[in-house]
């Protein structure tokens, strides 16, 4: 690590700092009192800067303060107790005068895993509020101390910072903005609540774990646990993610311990257990006993969370982006016709195995970057231009091949090796089970985020457990086929229709491809992309006049013309008045979390709406609910501020709303107002009784 010192600086700021006390006490009282924001030129990401609120406790001799640290993209630094890696941010204040000492408070940190190293800490912007113990109140005070802070992505610089200010006591004034952020600081320090009482804390030396039992009034939704304290055996142990069981309002959290030194020895050692919930943090102390506990099973909760996924991934076959798809499904069948059980047994396994493989394939990439520490969420896939760049190739292949505009000649060598070996086309319906799995996933549907949250939330086992679930329960029309080939005997017998209805699932996929072109605006420029698009509309067509006439490409390209006008209102499908002519979209102010509470300190009442490009579901949102009455004139409203979080491309501050609130994707809609300050979580698929309930319940009476 790089360790940098600002002696010169420092050494400025003290004189700055001397000579602002001949200003007079009218201009000192007016003014801020900050020492502005400290970078340093050797390591640009970070800045840190001290402000006084001008609050103060005569009685008690201190003063409230505030110590604010911005870091850049991936940049982090660390709690109080970093975890297994990384060093706590410190400041010496011996340079101070007239100070008797400073506490320092922390808010409530972050787990970070990178290259299998559990880390806790900050990204962003983080507040750390500060009380400042003045020994004589009368008289002036030179608060100076050197910060020591680590901060780190792949690599971690230490970096020291000089914070120097001084201010008369009895002349402080208060400071709306700066009591804004050490109130926004101060709610997310954990703090004691009678609500959750510590039932048991044992250590099991043996197993190398130590359980934490608790019970919330309220109960539990999504708690973490940590774990610290003073002596020295405890800051040589290493308190990893907790695996947790919740049984009715009871907490049961098994945290592995590490330790260098050995296996630590924590009975009778005195902790701080630091728990964490939707809006609660709570600190409570405690002391290890080795008083064994038996923790409930989690099968029922495994069981329970399965089910939902298996429930999620069915009903993700009807909602609006199996549009896509739906020709490639309904032609399996209708090709099925007329073949032997066995055969339609075996193509329409190979189709669910596609699925799954492709579940599977997906839950090892999330699983990768939850090893690196990355983002994760539903869908992040088409937050890349390679990725759609993929798919629009594919969809334009199997749209064309469905026209019947090319097929794959094999030598007859490799025919007669294929047909020992089976029926051929086992690896095409493969194939489009995958497809199909990839190009679905920019919809969620209901139980399908609650699902994938608690996969991405839990070990690696659960993860591909609950992807498993998903794809079975998406694969669950293919596999009924499956286990009744008479289904596809059922259909009328082949003839003439047959090839237009190919053709038409042909024209399906080619539309679904000028979608996913229109995506591609978002990562380059427009008029490149359409050219682009252009040309392979062109191609298409030339290919299918020389195949099938020209009144093949009349009707191909008025056809192609409705289902670029379709994918716009394909949301609309989830709305009984999509007929009425849609309104202008709102004014939307981008997603800024400070701002929120800002807006609701007001009294105003904030809308917000995470949605992305991509996400089907969300134009569905948008144009089914958001812009039909009586919801557009609620939210056009003079008391309502609307605020938009943009996930179309890969976004650090949009990922981390999301994951504040328990979400890994996209439409993520939330109310907050003066009646429900944390906010008011809308579903997945909105609905207007559900927006306008949520306004009137948050807003002000």
């Amino acid at each position: 690590m790089k360790k940098i010192y600002l002696n010169t600086y420092f050494v400025c700021a003290m004189l700055g700092a001397l000579l602002s006390i001949t200003f007079s006490s009218q201009t000192f009282a007016a003014t801020e009192i900050t020492t502005g924001w400290v970078t340093n030129p050797q390591h640009p990401p970070v800045q840190v800067r001290l402000v006084l609120t001008g609050e103060k406790d005569t009685a008690n001799h201190t003063v409230q303060g505030l110590l604010e640290v911005k870091l850049d993209k991936d940049w982090k630094t660390y709690w109080r107790s970093p975890g297994e890696g990384g060093v706590a941010p410190s400041i010496n204040w011996d340079m101070s005068s007239n100070v008797e000492s400073v506490d320092w408070q922390w808010p409530m940190p972050k787990r970070y895993e990178f290259l299998g190293v559990e880390t806790l800490g900050y990204k962003h912007d983080v507040i750390f509020p500060l009380s400042i113990h003045v020994k004589d109140m009368n008289k002036p005070v030179f608060l100076a101390g050197k910060l020591t802070m680590s901060s780190c992505t792949s690599i971690c610089v230490l970096t020291d910072y000089e914070l120097a200010l001084d201010f008369n006591p009895e002349k402080l004034s208060l400071s709306t903005d700066a009591m804004f952020l050490y109130n926004k600081g101060y709610s997310q320090v954990p703090k004691s609540s009678q609500a959750v009482t510590l039932d048991t804390v044992s250590y099991n030396k043996d197993k190398k774990a130590i359980t934490v039992v608790a019970t919330n009034k309220a109960g539990w939704i999504k708690p973490d646990v940590l774990i610290d304290g003073h002596n020295k055996a405890v800051k040589d142990t290493s308190f990893l993610a907790p695996n947790v069981t919740i049984k009715d309002k009871t907490l049961y959290a098994v945290l592995p311990v590490t330790s260098w030194f050995g296996t630590p020895k924590l009975v009778g050692e005195p902790l701080q257990i630091t728990i964490g919930d939707n809006n609660l943090a709570v600190e409570i102390p405690a002391t290890a006993t080795d008083t064994p506990v038996i923790v409930p099973s989690s099968n029922s909760n495994l069981l329970e969370i399965i089910g939902i996924a298996l429930l999620g991934g069915l009903i993700l076959n009807i909602m609006p982006c199996v549009l896509p798809v739906l020709g490639m499904k309904l032609s399996s069948v209708v090709s099925a016709k007329g073949l032997e059980k066995r055969q339609i047994r075996t193509q329409f396994i190979a189709s669910a195995a596609g699925i799954i493989t492709s579940f599977w394939l997906l839950a090892g990439f999330l699983a990768l970057m939850k090893l690196s520490g990355q983002a994760l969420g539903w869908g992040i896939q088409f937050q890349s231009p390679w990725f759609i760049a993929a798919m629009i190739a594919i969809t334009v292949l199997f749209g064309a091949n469905m026209l019947g505009l090319f097929e794959i000649r094999l030598s007859s060598n490799t025919n007669t090796w294929m047909a020992t070996k089976g029926d051929n086309s086992h690896l095409g319906h493969f194939i489009q089970g995958m497809f199909a799995t990839l190009l679905a996933t920019p919809c969620s549907a209901p139980f399908l985020g609650t699902a994938v949250a608690f996969a991405l939330g839990a070990n690696y086992v659960t993860l591909f457990a609950i992807f498993t679930a998903l794809a079975i329960g998406m694969a669950a029309p293919w596999l009924l086929i499956a286990l009744f080939p008479q289904l596809a005997n059922a259909l009328p017998k082949p003839g003439l229709w047959m090839d237009r209805v190919k053709t038409l699932f042909g024209l399906m996929m080619l539309a679904t491809s000028i979608w996913l072109l229109s995506l591609m605006t978002s990562f380059f420029s427009a008029a490149v992309v359409w050219v682009i698009g252009l040309l392979i509309m062109l191609v298409i067509l030339w290919q299918l006049g020389r195949k099938k006439g020209r009144k093949a490409v009349i009707i191909t390209t008025a056809v192609l013309l409705l289902g670029v006008a379709g994918s716009l209102i394909v949301g609309s499908l989830t709305s009984n008045h999509w007929a009425k002519p849609l309104a202008d979209d709102h004014h939307w102010q981008t997603l800024n979390v400070d701002n929120i509470a800002k807006q609701v300190a007001e009294g105003k009442t904030v809308f917000v709406d995470v949605t992305a490009e991509w996400c089907i579901t969300c134009k569905a949102n948008k144009v089914g609910v958001l812009l039909q009455e009586p919801v557009y004139s609620a939210l056009s409203a003079d008391n309502i501020v609307l605020m938009r979080g943009d996930w179309t491309k890969p976004s650090d501050y949009v990922t981390g709303f999301l994951q504040s609130h328990g979400r890994f994707g996209v439409p993520f809609n939330i109310v907050y107002g003066p009646n429900a300050p944390q906010g008011i979580p809308l579903p997945v698929i909105l609905t207007s009784d559900e927006v306008l309930n949520a306004i009137k319940k948050a807003s002000k009476e």
